[in-house]
């Protein structure tokens, strides 16, 4: 009786002109119409096509950072770094060197995708980079000139070029370090600062026949927005103690889990650190001293709160108290220093007297003893002509 009514309803609906009603079955399931946007079904279609299998234009507007207007900006530093790969921080950028059950490293991806014509690449341009269609990179030349094998892939035409790149030919483990370009950025609309990670570059390290230094060659340079897309979709293993992958590539650069040495910053003369201080001594102090003010701008901006000033000055009278109380220990171990050694110089004189008086009574002992000796001597011719001269007289007495 139920589903006689829900058909008679269904049917005074469809000749009233409403829209039709979806007609539930008895088991629960329901079908509903399908709604296509008309006009923009082939130019969606196109772009999904163009777009890598599980990764969309909406995800790639996603992953866009949004640029932030200069009127947003208060202050601005461009920061070179050379991630290199033996640092156990950046050693999840280098593993595993094989693709092992679909876990790829990085320059393995990168690669995959500048062969697929999936994202562009970039010159690099000693002294400043310039991220335009005039410096895209061919990859046909980029290929031939790091010597890299590759073959025409199939559907590759003169305006999309594909090539096919066996792995074994992929010179991943020539990849020991990268450049990557960071912009900090204060931004006054949330108050804080940014470090954005803005293109990345691999860089190739190879010696010669003769097994000599390796001389290190940057490839390109590949702009984040379009790499971090893809990066999403791979997980990675960040430290030995956890064996579970539970960030991206895109969370190890968002979270600047890298660490990275400063070789240039953006400056008038575009010199390098290395031009700009050539004793190493002077270029470690002078890193230290750039990336501490990068992480203290934005808190030296602010007036300090009741208790952070509070805070300060206990900190400061507890450290001038310990300063305090080590400077009268140094002055008592200093006191009791000199003490010993005025008690040593005053024991000094007496043991000279004495070891003076005991050498000369040592003295007078020797010429004693000597003096007695030839007494004793003289003693003894004397003792046998007494006995002689008695011997003599009593033998004349008895005549």
């Amino acid at each position: 009786m139920k589903a006689f009514a829900r058909y008679t309803l269904a049917a005074v609906a469809l000749l009233a002109g409403m829209a039709p009603v979806a007609a539930q079955t008895n088991d629960g399931g329901s079908s509903s119409s399908s709604i296509v946007r008309r006009g923009g079904s082939d130019r969606s279609r196109d772009k999904q096509q163009s777009a890598s299998p599980g990764v969309t234009e909406r995800m790639q507007q996603r992953f866009t950072s949004q640029e932030t207007s200069d009127a947003d900006k208060m202050w601005m530093r461009v920061i070179y770094r050379d991630l290199k790969l033996d640092n156990p921080k950046n050693t999840p950028l280098y593993y595993p060197e094989e693709v092992v059950d679909g876990q790829e490293n990085l320059f393995r991806i990168i690669m995959r995708l500048v062969a697929d014509n999936r994202i562009p690449v970039y010159e690099y341009l000693d002294g400043k980079e310039i991220f335009t269609d005039q410096y895209k990179v061919k990859v046909a030349d980029m290929l031939n000139r790091f010597h890299v094998l590759y073959s025409p892939a199939k559907g590759s035409t003169e305006k999309n070029p594909k090539f096919l790149i066996e792995e074994a030919d992929v010179p991943a483990n020539e990849v020991l370090s990268y450049f990557v370009l960071e912009k900090w950025e204060f931004d006054t609309r949330t108050n804080k600062t940014r470090r954005i990670v803005e293109a990345i570059c691999p860089v190739l390290h190879r010696s010669d026949d003769f097994g000599g230094e390796a001389v290190r060659y940057p490839m390109f340079w590949v702009k984040m927005d379009n790499l971090r897309p893809f990066l999403t979709q791979q997980y990675i293993f960040v430290d030995d103690d956890n064996n579970l992958p539970k960030y991206t590539y895109a969370d190890y650069f968002s979270r600047n889990m890298y660490d990275g040495d400063i070789y240039k910053t953006r400056n008038l003369a575009n010199k390098s650190m290395m031009q700009l201080y050539p004793d190493p001594d002077d270029r470690q102090r002078a890193q230290d001293s750039i990336q501490t003010r990068l992480e203290q701008f934005d808190k030296k901006l602010w007036v300090p709160s009741r208790e952070e000033v509070i805070a300060a000055r206990e900190a400061r009278e507890a450290a001038e108290e310990a300063a305090a109380a080590a400077k009268d220990a140094e002055d008592v171990i200093a006191s009791r220093d000199g003490e010993t050694e005025a008690e040593a110089g005053e024991d000094a004189p007496k043991k000279e007297v004495r070891s003076s008086r005991s050498s000369r009574a040592r003295g007078k002992s020797t010429a004693s003893k000597t003096k007695s000796k030839p007494k004793k001597k003289a003693s003894k011719p004397k003792s046998a002509p007494k006995s002689s001269s008695t011997a003599t007289k009593s033998v004349r007495r008895r005549k």
